[in-house]
């Protein structure tokens, strides 16, 4: 009898464990993975807009140059990445940096796959999707930070110097900073909110910029003692259409940062803020240089669009529309007048990266302490969100972990970037020769020409 009992009993501990999963979770489950997906070829696509914009921003010469840069930096990003980067930012370790997960190795112990055993990405715990997934679109944002980078040093870099500051970024540097934040580490903690990376990416890659430019100095013959000379872009017409690109992959950047498309009306709301934000953005920086400038400069107007697109990176999911629009205008205001002085402190940034993703990213985090609607009126996030902000009454309790954040990541990339610049340049140097230089980085650089053919203007 305990035999027949014993098998029995066997026999359905093994129907238990073979009964079909729940046909509603595998396919929200799925559904979640279908759009986490899609966001992320939206944000890979972006590379195309950089490079488009970059090149279009800068002279004729150094073409090729920029366009190599923006294609193999994601390659280079994906491998330093899926190696170390993704552990250092995401694995279970302490709340500096992650100690687990290299090669994105070990158990996901999300919730809706309902695994038994305990996983090692506690961080990303929230989402349900499958793994990769999550680390596919963690991925090009990290691409992302790195191709802030290029348009910043572009015209006079050596490219192997840029391809080696490139894997320590994304690899070392971009992932513990991220790790505080995202990665459940001491920042998000004491209540730090940065809801799709106005500091996890664009402050970061804005600050490595800038120290970039700073050590390799301005371009030949761009400063003098008279003043500053122009040297326009050669083509504002691929300019334009990398600009239209980027506002495309922002609908991926930020919007898919819900992980999931189980609440729709939140993934509304950020897809208009983020648009609102740029629009706003753009109007603002066309007639901030209109008056202030004398012309409606159209590298203002793309600049403006995209400061307005960091601006709200950060408060997207948690402001509302009509705030979204203050964002943005803002943003379009700082970052003319960021762009004039950061040229008057001779730190030569050709494409406008660090007013657009530095300054305008540290204005973004400040909007989440401003302008948060706090847990009365939470458009996202059941799980809890940043306190109401200062102007609707909220005082400085989101403003001090947001001030505190900006300070503490931007303390940390101006340091370790500029250890990672230093070594670069003691080990392999950081800046072309002078006649290379003069010549363009297409032929000195890589032996060929963008416009092989057509007249080239000296």
């Amino acid at each position: 009898m305990t035999a027949i009992v014993l098998l029995f009993w066997s026999v359905a501990a093994v129907a238990q464990e073979a009964a079909p999963p729940d046909p509603t979770a595998t396919l929200t489950v799925g559904l979640d993975t279908v759009w986490v997906l899609l966001c992320a070829f939206l944000v890979f696509f972006m590379n195309a807009g950089f490079g488009m914009l970059e090149t279009g921003f800068c002279r004729q010469k150094n073409a090729v140059n920029i366009l190599a840069k923006n294609l193999i930096v994601f390659a280079l990003a994906t491998i330093a990445y899926w190696a170390i980067g993704f552990g250092l930012m995401f694995g279970d370790g302490n709340p500096v940096l992650g100690t687990a997960g290299w090669f994105v190795g070990g158990a996901d112990n999300s919730p809706a796959t309902g695994d038994a055993y305990e996983g090692i990405f506690g961080a990303l715990n929230w989402t349900g999707v499958p793994l990769f997934a999550k680390f596919l679109f963690q991925l090009v944002f990290a691409g992302t930070a790195a191709t802030i980078v290029s348009g910043a040093v572009a015209e006079r870099i050596k490219f192997v110097s840029f391809l080696i500051f490139s894997l320590v970024l994304t690899g070392i540097l971009y992932p513990i900073s991220g790790h505080w934040i995202w990665g459940g580490g001491w920042l998000a903690g004491m209540g730090f909110w940065d809801f799709a990376g106005s500091t996890v990416v664009h402050s970061v890659g804005g600050w490595a910029a800038f120290v970039g430019a700073a050590f390799l100095g301005p371009r030949l013959g761009r400063y003098s003692q008279t003043g500053a000379t122009a040297m326009p872009g050669h083509n504002m017409s691929i300019a334009t259409l990398g600009c239209l690109i980027l506002w495309l992959g922002w609908f991926g950047f930020n919007p898919g940062s819900t992980m999931g498309v189980g609440d729709g009306a939140a993934i509304a709301h950020v897809a208009l803020t983020t648009n609102i934000a740029a629009a706003f953005g753009g109007v603002a920086a066309t007639f901030t240089a209109w008056f202030y400038l004398g012309k409606p400069d159209l590298s203002m107007v793309i600049n403006g669009i995209l400061a307005g697109l960091v601006g709200i990176t950060a408060p997207c999911a948690w402001v509302t529309v009509p705030w979204a629009a203050v964002i943005g205008l803002i943003a379009g205001v700082i970052v003319v007048f960021a762009v004039t002085i950061i040229d008057g402190m001779k730190i030569d940034d050709p494409v406008g990266a660090i007013s657009v993703h530095c300054v305008c990213g540290v204005w973004g985090t400040l909007a989440v302490g401003l302008f948060s609607q706090g847990p009365d009126g939470l458009i996202y996030g059941e799980g809890g969100g940043p306190a109401k902000g200062l102007i609707l009454g909220g005082g400085f309790e989101q403003m001090i972990p947001q001030i505190v954040g900006i300070l503490a990541v931007g303390a940390f990339t101006l340091v370790t970037t500029a250890i990672a610049w230093a070594a670069i340049k003691a080990i392999a140097g950081l800046r072309v020769p002078e006649e290379e230089e003069i010549k363009g980085l297409d032929i000195s650089e890589h032996g060929m020409e963008a416009y092989s053919g057509f007249l080239k203007e000296a």
